[in-house]
């Protein structure tokens, strides 16, 4: 059985999926992959049961309806931990986060717990962003780094790899972002519980096709979950920069 699994939380994205998972596939041919279907209108997860049929390295967790980002990762999370994967990957499937990075996130991961994968390490690597797309994810980083402590350039980034030993260590359950700050909550929380975090350089390209998830909702939960995880530890120091 592989030990990697590249979790793809999906909504409306047939374009995108067999692509996605053809690129996977040929950047890590020991990796499966698992899509989280939220009951997407436009077939996806029906497609995505067909590519299952015909690949056993691809699987499919059907959600019922239309939950958010955070509680298709929870569930991925929760079916890898079931399945004893060693290696769990957060990836968009709109090729924002390029698959051919996998193997540089597998090499960090021999000596660390979570690699984020980062767009502002020795420069900005973002392709296709308007201004204020990139200003205000800046912008938000900022903040970050600035309320909660983390020294990390992109907190905010989903591209992610996480050690099991990481995700048995969170309580799942208590998780509470839905949207982009669930990316910010789960890397506080490893954070605070000391396990080795370190980031790669990754080039983020905006989406190829789709639409974009991001709205003000979402842009209005990040800020508030900030407020509430500099409270949440507040008794725990802040762990040594390694």
């Amino acid at each position: 059985m592989s030990e990697i699994l590249v979790v793809i939380p999906t909504y409306n994205e047939a374009e995108n999926i067999r692509l996605i998972t053809a690129a996977v596939l040929s950047a890590c041919p020991q990796a499966n992959v698992l899509f989280v279907d939220d009951n997407s209108p436009d077939g996806t997860g029906r497609l995505a049961d067909a590519m299952g049929q015909a690949d056993p390295r691809v699987h499919v967790l059907h959600k019922q309806d239309k939950q958010g980002l955070g509680r298709a990762y929870i569930a991925g999370f929760k079916w890898a931990l079931e399945r004893h994967y060693r290696y769990i990957f957060e990836m968009d499937a709109d090729f924002s986060h390029n698959p051919m990075e996998i193997p540089k996130f597998l090499e960090a991961a021999a000596n660390a717990d979570l690699i984020l994968g980062s767009r502002y390490i020795n420069g900005i690597r973002i392709v296709n962003w308007p201004l204020n797309r990139l200003i205000l994810s800046k912008g938000a980083s900022l903040y970050v780094r600035l309320l909660t402590g983390m020294p990390f350039s992109d907190p905010t980034g989903g591209y992610k790899c996480f050690r099991r030993e990481v995700l048995e260590a969170i309580n799942l359950d208590r998780i509470r972002s839905n949207g982009y700050s669930f990316q910010i909550e789960m890397t506080h929380t490893a954070w605070k519980l000391g396990f080795r975090i370190v980031e790669v350089p990754i080039i983020f390209e905006d989406r190829r096709s789709g639409q974009s998830k991001m709205n003000s909702a979402i842009v209005r939960e990040a800020l508030g979950m900030v407020l509430r995880l500099r409270f949440r530890f507040q008794q725990m120091k802040n762990p040594a920069v390694k």
